[in-house]
């Protein structure tokens, strides 16, 4: 009887003991998902599988690249360098001496429109070797400055040019110094050509980061003048060339919008540009064009996009091919076990 009654006294203990230790484990409950046992998708990739998939996106590729390569080469674009055809031959010994000097900048430049260009024609100053994208230059500004006037003492991040004689800057910085100030008058065939400067710029900056009773002060007041000047008459939201100019570029060669033209340009057209060569990239061997170019659906002058496309399209097209034909004239059971390496007979055969 004693041993009965024990064996059942620890009957009970036994199942608290178990009950406590499923209590204390740390093992996830139970359940579908965290076992990984949910339904699954496990495609096989068969032969026909993969020469469809590679046939497939080469028939939507290459069509692709023909169509984007067409819309391309509908650009008109006219690009002529300006920057070392402008010093006159004597100044070139030192072209940083006369970009500097006080002497007459004028020059004067012809462009022959080549085909139909159709309006609206986008008037393009283009920079070489200028490194917008240098950590120091772009951090040389006052987001805060540029919106609001209450912020116009907010000039901590735009040393060194950031006040003069101890009055902020507005706009401060770096990147507003330096603004380009080379000018271009446009006549066709002796008539003006007009080049209008509104809307070059985003509307999201125009209407967001620049305030409309923002006005400048102090600009380009210091001793070592960078770039242009801006009318301290005009809130900084109205000054549209700075708008454009403060949007850095990612690359040392870049494009930003100068103006545009709203008229078409005739085959043959002679276009006289009179220009001031002000802006000094001779410091850092810069090089200065003037662009005038139409656009398409796509967007500018650029062969990259259709290229690619062309170029996956042809590989994928190309890899079908060469698969289709190894799979016709050397066809594989799927799954066969003879491949296997233990399988296989020492010596190099099957």
């Amino acid at each position: 009887m004693p041993s009965n009654t024990a064996s059942s006294s620890s009957a009970p203990a036994g199942s608290a003991d178990s009950s406590a230790s499923r209590k204390n484990s740390k093992r996830p409950k139970y359940s579908k998902f965290t076992q990984q046992e949910l339904p699954a998708c496990k495609p096989i990739l068969t032969p026909g599988w993969v020469i469809l998939t590679f046939l497939v996106i080469s028939v939507i590729f290459i069509p692709l690249g023909v169509v984007s390569l067409f819309a391309s080469q509908d650009v008109v674009e006219i690009v002529d360098r300006y920057d070392n055809d402008c010093i006159p031959t004597p100044a070139r010994v030192n072209k940083v001496a006369y970009i500097q000097g006080g002497a007459d900048k004028s020059c004067n430049r012809t462009l022959v429109v080549p085909k139909k260009m159709k309006q609206p024609i986008y008037v393009y100053y283009q920079l070489e070797n200028f490194y917008q994208n240098h950590r120091r230059y772009v951090k040389s500004r006052s987001d805060s400055q540029l919106r609001s006037v209450k912020d116009e003492n907010q000039i901590d991040a735009c040393k060194p040019e950031d006040d003069v004689n101890g009055l902020p800057i507005v706009p401060c910085g770096l990147i507003a110094w330096s603004l380009f100030n080379d000018t271009y008058t446009l006549s066709k065939n002796n008539l003006p050509l007009n080049v209008s400067k509104r809307g070059i710029a985003w509307k999201s900056d125009r209407e967001h980061k620049f305030g409309k009773n923002v006005f400048p002060k102090n600009f380009q007041a210091g001793n070592l003048t960078g770039g242009g000047k801006l009318d301290p008459n005009k809130s900084l939201s109205e000054q549209e060339d700075l708008i454009v100019w403060m949007r850095t570029a990612a690359l040392p060669t870049f494009r930003k919008l100068y103006g545009k033209i709203e008229s078409d340009l005739e085959k043959g057209d002679r276009i006289h540009v009179i220009l001031e060569n002000n802006y000094n990239t001779y410091s850092f061997d810069g090089k200065k064009k003037l662009v005038l170019s139409t656009t398409s659906w796509l967007g500018g002058k650029n062969d990259f996009l259709g290229i690619a496309y062309l170029t996956v399209g042809g590989i994928c097209f190309f890899l079908a091919l060469v698969f289709t034909i190894m799979y016709l004239v050397k066809p594989r059971r799927l799954g066969d076990p003879t491949y296997l390496s233990w399988n296989r007979v020492p010596g190099g055969g099957r």
